[in-house]
């Protein structure tokens, strides 16, 4: 499922999100780009939310166990019960949880290392209007490794060719736009980042592909399932963007897709 389309004249049609896992302590789904987690000041003029679709696509109440961007796609979990929610939030906060994202940027980052790099809280004007602003910058990490690069014979301002890079990303702390501010400090920002991206090729990407997000995708979740102890892992595919992008660019999918 691509991003969603803008409500404009009529309501649009209520989306079906994909269920990547479910049994009856957790549900998983595949989470578009464009679609809030949960109603924010920031959604006054949206109509769906993956809390509320998943609650009514299962039939019962879920609790969010973590957060992903509006702009952010793939994998969201959820938990069936206060009880498991406070368990998977301990294991939130003790780390023991892996989480991989995928993210096509401008430049060719090469290699792998750790961004061990401390970032200052992104405060909400509303929702965080009672936070101390001068609150110190807290510790921030965040592993990456290219996977691949490709380039494009484009002029783009000074430039004669425009260059991408496709980076495995495994945060170890889980501070707000922590992987879009990591790599922007890196200098190879996400592409469509309308934040801390770049305001020449983000327009160039967007007429060249066709579409207009941010490529970010969370792809898979590794941890230790709270209740039966077994190892869980859960994955979501590639768009149909993604996989336009990756055909146009000549990269590899199943490659990127381990």
């Amino acid at each position: 499922m691509t991003e969603l389309l803008e409500n404009q004249d009529e309501t649009p049609e209520k989306p079906v999100l994909k269920i990547l896992y479910q049994d009856e302590y957790l549900v998983a789904v595949d989470k578009p780009s464009g679609l809030f987690v949960h109603r924010s000041y920031m959604d006054k003029d949206e109509i769906y939310f993956a809390l509320q679709l998943v609650r009514d696509q299962i039939g019962q109440y879920v609790y969010p166990l973590h957060r992903l961007d509006r702009p952010t796609s793939g994998v969201l979990l959820f938990g069936l019960s206060e009880e498991v929610a406070r368990l998977m939030g301990q294991a939130f906060t003790n780390k023991t949880i892996q989480k991989t994202y995928y993210a096509l940027t401008r430049g060719h980052l090469l290699g792998e290392g750790l961004v061990d790099y401390p970032l200052k809280e992104k405060l909400d004007k509303i929702g965080d209007k009672y936070v101390d602003p001068n609150k110190e910058a807290q510790e921030a990490q965040t592993y990456f490794e290219s996977l691949d690069t490709a380039t494009l014979n484009e002029t783009v301002g000074k430039y004669n060719s425009v260059r991408y890079s496709v980076v495995k990303l495994m945060p170890v702390t889980g501070r707000r736009h922590q992987i879009r501010r990591h790599l922007a400090h890196l200098r190879y920002p996400i592409i469509g980042d309308i934040n801390y991206g770049d305001n020449k090729q983000n327009p160039f990407f967007n007429q060249y592909f066709g579409f207009k997000r941010l490529m970010l995708h969370a792809k898979k979740l590794n941890f230790t399932h709270p209740i039966t102890q077994k190892p869980i892992e859960i994955q979501a595919d590639f768009d149909q963007q993604w996989q336009n992008v990756f055909e146009r660019l000549s990269l590899n999918v199943a490659e990127l897709s381990d």
